[in-house]
């Protein structure tokens, strides 16, 4: 592990990156709107009902989809017949998979999804035909117009069954498997000397964790609508939130050159990874549009959302640290067997991720992982929220638990022992720059008064501490391409406002509101100025989506770079009528201003008439690309970002012995996000982290019968209710990180996976259980203080003989 002597020196290292010490000397009272405590700009029309979802809208002749789902879990489709609900009057067309049987998939390496099933279904719930009727209720009485016959087949629905070896094709939930088996991808990493840290280590923790599936339960409903115009061109408006890939796969599965598609995204009603991968019922829409020459919309029931929105992986995670009789960490073991579902979506990333975003934020000088990602006849897993990070950040952070409470160790005292560095490198080659994770600790055990709670709570109560880091943005495109990561189009006309052309996607976490600031505070103007058109295929640049966290950093960098080149161009004007030379020159407060004359200083618009004479309108374009970074080694570019954010959270909470229930009490979180540039936005995101988390920690899951799921809906699937809530302090710390717009990194996803460890280390500092499946409901955890009860009885009968 090597640590950079400087910052000068490592942004050398990468790549010659443009000096940043003007945004990190600059504290907060220099800036206008950085900082600031600014309302969201769509909130008004969010909180008044006036914000245009895609069901709000409604074009004439528009027909209704909707797709008949399997009730088999793995069967082989022997025949459709669709002529009877063809002729039923008000259904304009019926699709089966053979209609559209191009292979797409968000990952190039990973194109297994087709519109419909076409050849077997491999998951219950898959789409098998669907018709566009007049009404829904015509649509439904079609289905039963349908004539398909199917075998069914061997269905695998335990991961561990998908690893053995099959003898019969057929049994293959997909053809393309390279092994013997139901394996989709296998990742082995291996840095330093695991089996030599772990033969000299003075303790060693091992242990085995259970985790089942979540969902991202987003309050708005999935939907799409479809048109194909006269000029024979489709548009189709999407909840979604990379639409860049909707719009590749729309080309692919329909053949259609990328002109000839236009790709809306209206406002959305928040999605966590769950509206990341093109899906099939965009191709669905659009496939029937084209057909009938009608728009087409379809709007999912809840049912429908679960089977279809990717939630995260269940998983099965061994893990073994080793650390030195000083308390320093030596090596970290990870081996997560991964349930996949039926198709490939982000699981090639997740396979990787379980590995190497387990081991920061701490010094490990020997890292092991084993990661299986299977396929499974189960609904697809694939992004959500902290993104293959979660499940073994709790795996670690209790290791590392197990041990302190082994050596007698403050765990506060030991992690703080271990945190990395500012600007080094950790042993897979990941770049570290900015890094706030020793104050986020410092901070957390301060508010929570740690050294005064920790092990001296009464029976039933107990305090406990997790960690993490996570990416903003991967470093390396999905679709590799030499196009940027991010750009954002900029134009002024004569009336002053400013018009910002982005391809982010705003799903709920304020991204169209942190572009409008940045170009806001470059420009010294005020954000009623700003007017953001965000997501049109036809006018926006490409952006890769809301993902992997990379929006602030990325986005915001091409932001503020455009803006960049408008503040040059007003300059230049004032030069032009002041005279002065332009050194003299900023901008703000709706003035260019002149530092060392200020008589001489230029309002606004009469910089913007000098500027756009002759040229008709300020237009720039601002762009992102990660610099080049990383060892070259095979999935050397899973988890490797320009930069990670740091968080740490404490959680004190109080258990039920007689009854297992767990009642969170109280959070404190400290997150490093770098410059904060939005602090209302930043705590939602981190409270809104902190509930999604312990929704997964304590109640939240997939719950299955055979092939069934049968907690598909928002009653049975319990997610934390607002009155389940905790008390939550949260501290905003500001590392300011040399590469990001004034300093800003990520905080969307980071701030989830360190409460699932600080509520398990929790649990266990009340009762002395260590609860190893999640999520950890009341019968859970009641089992686990049982076994423990016949333990300490059993050695207590052994130590009396």
């Amino acid at each position: 592990m090597g640590t950079y002597q400087n910052k000068r020196a490592f942004r050398e290292v990468a790549n010659d990156l443009p000096d940043p010490d003007g945004d990190r000397r600059q504290d907060d009272s220099k800036f206008n709107l950085i900082g600031k405590r600014t309302p969201l700009i769509d909130a008004r029309d969010k909180v008044t009902g006036q914000a245009i979802y895609t069901d709000d809208i409604q074009l004439p002749g528009m027909l209704i989809c909707k797709i008949f789902r399997a009730p088999w879990a793995h069967a082989r489709i022997d025949k459709i017949d669709t002529s009877k609900a063809e002729a039923l009057p008000g259904v304009h067309a019926v699709m089966i998979g053979t209609d559209a049987p191009i292979k797409f998939g968000v990952l190039p390496i990973s194109q297994d999804e087709t519109a419909l099933a076409v050849d077997k279904v491999r998951h219950q719930g898959e789409g098998v035909f669907a018709v566009a009727a007049e009404s829904e209720a015509l649509a439904l009485e079609a289905f039963d117009l349908v004539d398909i016959e199917v075998t069914q087949l061997k269905p695998f629905l335990n991961k561990k069954d998908s690893v053995r070896d099959i003898r019969d094709d057929e049994e293959k939930i997909h053809e393309h498997c390279r092994y013997d088996n139901n394996i989709h991808k296998r990742v082995e990493q291996e840095f330093g000397d695991p089996s030599g840290a772990f033969e000299n280590a003075a303790y060693t923790a091992h242990a085995s964790f259970e985790f089942q599936g979540v969902t991202h339960a987003f309050t708005e409903p999935i939907a799409a609508i479809a048109h194909w115009t006269p000029d024979e061109r489709l548009v189709i408006w999407t909840s979604q939130q990379v639409p860049h890939y909707t719009h590749l796969a729309l080309s692919k599965v329909l053949e259609l050159p990328m002109h000839r598609i236009r790709v809306i995204k209206p406002v959305v009603g928040g999605g966590f990874g769950g509206k990341s991968d093109p899906f099939p019922h965009e191709m669905v829409v659009s496939w029937l549009a084209m057909k009938t020459g009608r728009p087409v919309k379809i709007l999912f029931d809840r049912e429908e959302v679960f089977f279809s929105n990717h939630g995260r992986h269940p998983t099965s995670t061994h893990v073994g640290m080793a650390v030195s009789d000083e308390g320093k960490i030596t090596a970290l073991d990870v081996d997560a067997l991964i349930d996949g579902g039926a198709f490939g979506s982000f699981g090639v990333v997740t396979a990787y991720y379980n590995g190497v975003l387990s081991h920061g934020p701490y010094r490990i000088p020997s890292f092991k992982y084993r990661g299986t990602r299977v396929y499974s006849n189960r609904p697809v897993s694939g992004a959500m929220r902290g993104h293959g990070s979660v499940n073994s950040r709790l795996c670690s952070e209790v290791a590392l638990d197990m041990i302190c409470a082994e050596a007698g160790w403050d765990p506060v005292e030991v992690r703080l022992k271990n945190t990395l560095p500012e600007f080094t490198t950790l042993v897979n080659g990941f770049r570290i720059t900015s890094n706030g994770i020793r104050e986020c600790i410092e901070t957390v055990a301060r508010k929570s008064n740690w050294s005064d709670k920790h092990g001296k709570l009464p029976p039933g109560r107990g305090i406990g501490i997790g960690c993490g880091f996570y990416i903003s943005g991967s470093a390396l495109q999905i679709h590799k391409s030499r196009l940027p990561q991010s750009t954002v189009h900029l134009k002024i006309d004569m009336d002053g406002g400013v018009t910002i052309h982005t391809g982010a996607s705003d799903i709920g976490q304020g991204s169209d509101t942190m572009a409008a600031q940045v170009v806001a505070e470059v420009l010294g103007l005020p954000m009623e100025r700003m007017r953001v058109y965000a997501v049109d295929t036809d006018m926006s640049p490409i952006d890769l989506g809301s993902y992997s966290s990379r929006v602030t950093f990325m986005n915001g960098l091409a932001a503020k770079r455009a803006a960049e080149q408008i503040r040059d161009m007003l300059i230049e004007a004032a030069v032009s009528i002041s005279g002065y030379a332009k050194e003299s020159f900023e901008l703000r407060d709706s003035w260019v201003y002149n530092r060392h004359w200020p008589d001489a200083s230029v309002r606004y618009m009469d910089a913007l008439e000098e500027a756009l004479a002759d040229r008709g309108a300020l237009i720039a374009s601002g762009s992102y690309t990660a610099p080049p970074m990383g060892l070259g080694y095979k999935g050397a570019g899973a988890g490797l970002s320009p930069t990670y954010s740091f968080t740490s959270y404490i959680c004190e909470l109080e258990v039920d012995a007689e009854t297992g229930f767990i009642t969170p009490c109280s959070i404190w979180a400290a997150h490093d996000c770098g410059r904060v540039l939005n602090p209302i936005a930043v705590e939602g995101q981190i409270e809104g982290s902190i509930h999604m988390g312990l929704g997964q920690v304590l109640c939240e899951e997939m719950d299955y019968l055979g092939p069934a799921l049968v907690n598909g809906n928002l009653l049975d699937y319990r997610v934390p209710t607002p009155t389940q809530t905790p008390h939550m302090d949260v501290t905003l710390v500001e590392s300011i990180d040399p590469e990001g717009p004034f300093g800003a990194k990520e905080c969307g996803e980071g701030g989830l996976a360190p409460i699932l460890p600080a509520v398990a280390n929790a649990v266990y500092d009340a009762v002395g259980v260590r609860v190893k499946r999640l999520p950890m409901t009341p019968d859970v955890v009641l089992a686990a203080i049982e076994r423990k009860a016949r333990a300490d009885r059993k050695q207590e009968a052994a130590e009396s003989a």
